[in-house]
């Protein structure tokens, strides 16, 4: 499977601000069990649970941002580094946290610097995981293979007004196609 097949997906699911803010209480409760001491959230879209994550459980927070878009628009095939894991994970336990884990390419790769920098223990998660993530989230909130719709994702402002987000009206026809 590769990034952004949106033609794959079956169905739409959408999450509005009140599932997240439930998605992301169950996530809190899940990594609060394993006993997280740090949470490293991966930028963009993924800075919304680890940072809703991080003040539940009132733990030291740090963004990393490795990406396969520049300026919003898929540019990479492999993503890219651009602002690297903190030092200040180096011997605790550190949860990964991003909004979906699509093929888990991502999540791997920032679990993998945590270790390298240090950290005792890696707990990766996410609000949404689609079952043909390898490797998978240790923790998911919600598991599906539907398109899923982000409250942040649904509209963008372009142009001097509000429309649907170009890359989703492209994914919903991908997919009736």
């Amino acid at each position: 499977m590769q990034s952004y097949d949106y033609a794959h997906r079956k169905g739409v699911e959408e999450i509005n601000w009140d599932r997240f803010s439930s998605l992301a209480a169950a996530l809190s409760e899940g990594l609060a069990r394993a006993n997280i001491e740090v949470v490293v959230g991966i930028a963009r879209a993924g800075l919304f649970p680890a940072s809703a994550v991080a003040c539940a459980l009132r733990k030291e927070f740090f963004p990393v941002r490795i990406t396969r878009r520049l300026d919003d628009r898929v540019t990479y095939r492999q993503p890219v580094w651009k602002v690297d894991v903190s030092p200040e994970v180096h011997g605790k336990v550190v949860a990964v946290i991003d909004e979906i884990a699509d093929t888990g390419e991502t999540l791997h790769l920032v679990a993998q610097r945590v270790q390298e920098q240090g950290a005792v223990g890696v707990v990766t998660a996410c609000l949404v995981s689609h079952s043909w993530a390898s490797p998978a989230p240790d923790l998911v909130a919600l598991t599906t293979d539907a398109l899923v719709i982000f409250p942040w994702d649904k509209q963008v402002f372009q142009d001097g007004v509000w429309q649907v987000n170009p890359e989703l009206a492209g994914a919903l026809k991908a997919q009736k196609e």
